[in-house]
């Protein structure tokens, strides 16, 4: 399995916009949280999103585009593919 941490930028948008976006993109399977190292679950960052997947990194970009075109804003998407990830002021997920 590979893991990704995705970026989604919607231009022009508001709150219900990045609401939309979060639910399309649960549905394809991308989390708004991430767990560390030290069992803890952490929220990202605004609009960040984790996926551990078997789809090569195209295939994410995809997934995560065609949620971002489903909001109807003009966007732009970031996909980094992670061995390692490290943090630090990221809030403790409730």
């Amino acid at each position: 399995m590979s893991k990704y941490i995705v970026r989604v930028e919607l231009h022009h948008a508001d709150y219900q916009d990045y609401e939309q976006l979060h639910a399309a993109m649960e549905k394809k399977g991308f989390a708004r949280k991430v767990q560390g190292s030290d069992g803890q679950i952490y929220d990202l960052p605004e609009a960040e999103y984790f996926v551990s997947t078997q789809r090569d990194i195209s295939e994410v970009r995809a997934a995560a585009r065609n949620a971002a075109v489903g909001t109807g804003r003009k966007n732009a998407v970031l996909v980094t593919q992670s061995v390692t990830s490290a943090w630090i002021g990221l809030k403790k997920s409730a």
